[in-house]
């Protein structure tokens, strides 16, 4: 194995058993040490051409990966000189290939390769859409199995571009953390372990690809990176892929400025990171099930992010001179419009709203013309896809509500899991 997992806590490093926490009962997120100091592009196919600092010792068969290019019109509307995007979805013209139309299949990729080296398993998935489409796709094109619980009203994003027999797929009435507390209670199940979210090191670094993609192309790590978060996980994964390109001593060494954004009126982090609390109270999130309802992007709530924990996101924006910034659902539609007018390719509305806070920051004077911009589009080309791909809509196997018994939950998925444990 080419890599430990050491806690930002008590400074110990463990050998990768499919840890998601510290064995001393640390509360911070495990963080991967490579062999390799300085990077090698791979040989290997799309996103594992990363491998030396992805937790994997295998690949699986992808073409996806982030794409990174010099922005001219974009830049040219907003009066910016050196912005650079990475586009992380479908965009054959850009040689994109993330057919999910994602950035989550670079950790979905990794995730699940991750499973294999490590003995396999059935992996249990929380997801608001993108994150179970991603690993829908992964499962369709390996036969690995998955378990994936979105809410009711996210079915519908759970499709993919070839049959997906493996997808046990459950939706329950309410919302992302509902689905998240509900994929909790199936992971008690034997035979059954969580993917981990924002403790899982493999997508963690999986997305911190975007990072290296990026700093790759312009040639130097960039003043801003700038994203869309609903965990946050994604700038904390570009946090921790500078440090080891800081490490690698080829790219500068000054971390980039994470610019976050979260979209209104759901805005928890934004509140607690204004007042400098390590904490998110009941207060940052005034009757969350309307406000989550009001946004343009419901990929971007979670009620339970990793905010606080060591290593997380309050520990991330401190490390990078960062801010965190609320964006509302009207400026993040005109900036998904401004995109498409633009670079010709539909943004996800996550990315949608990235734009919007980009817009706001330099109209704020806070990102400066001259400055380097990463840029994170991290889901689009969903059109094109449309043109191009088949897509199979995974159906629903179990229908769920918060007052369904767990009993009939579980035998249900115990009988399915039969095919595979």
């Amino acid at each position: 194995m080419t890599y430990t997992l050491k806690c930002p806590v008590c400074g110990q490093s463990f050998p990768d058993t499919h840890l998601l926490s510290c064995p001393n009962g640390c509360n911070g997120l495990l963080r991967a040490e490579y062999s390799s100091r300085q990077l090698t592009i791979r040989e290997s196919p799309g996103i594992f051409r990363y491998s030396d600092w992805l937790p994997v010792t295998g690949s699986l068969p992808t073409n996806a990966e982030p794409v990174c290019y010099k922005c001219s019109n974009l830049a040219k509307v907003l009066g910016l000189s050196d912005l650079w995007i990475v586009f992380s979805g479908y965009w054959p013209e850009k040689n994109a290939f993330a057919v999910s139309g994602s950035f989550k299949e670079f950790e979905a990729f990794p995730t699940m390769q991750r499973v294999v080296d490590l003995g396999g398993g059935v992996i249990q998935v929380s997801s608001a859409g993108n994150t179970g489409r991603a690993f829908a796709e992964v499962s369709a094109r390996t036969g690995q199995p998955v378990i994936i619980v979105v809410p009711e009203s996210a079915h519908n994003r759970i499709w993919t571009t070839v049959p997906a027999h493996d997808v046990l797929l459950i939706t329950i009435s309410g919302d992302y953390t509902d689905a998240i507390i509900l994929g909790n209670e199936i992971c008690k199940i034997p035979g059954i372990f969580p993917e981990g979210g924002a403790k899982n090191v493999a997508r963690r670094d999986g997305m911190g690809t975007v990072m290296l993609a990026g700093t790759l192309a312009i040639g130097k790590l960039p003043d801003w990176y700038v994203q869309a978060v609903g965990s946050g996980t994604g700038g904390i994964a570009a946090y921790e892929a500078a440090l080891r390109l800081i490490g690698d001593g080829r790219f500068g060494n000054e971390l980039p400025r994470l610019m976050l954004f979260q979209n209104e009126p759901f805005i928890p982090m934004v509140r607690a990171w204004k007042e400098k609390r390590r904490d998110i109270r009941d207060e940052d999130m005034p009757d969350a099930k309307r406000a989550i309802s009001k946004v343009y992007s419901d990929v971007l709530t979670n009620r339970a992010p990793p905010y606080g924990i060591a290593g997380g996101v309050f520990d991330t924006l401190v490390a990078t001179n960062g801010l965190m910034e609320g964006v509302s659902s009207g400026d993040a539609q005109d900036a998904g419009n401004l995109f498409l007018s633009e670079e010709g390719i539909d943004p996800d509305p996550a990315a949608a709203v990235c734009v919007a806070g980009l817009i706001k920051s330099v109209q704020s004077g806070i990102i400066r013309p001259d400055e380097t911009i990463l840029l994170n589009i991290t889901g689009g080309g969903y059109e094109a896809g449309k043109r191009d791909l088949n897509r199979y809509v995974k159906e629903p196997d179990i229908m769920t509500t918060k007052d369904t018994g767990f009993d009939v939950v579980s035998e249900k998925i115990r009988q399915w899991m039969r095919k595979y444990v």
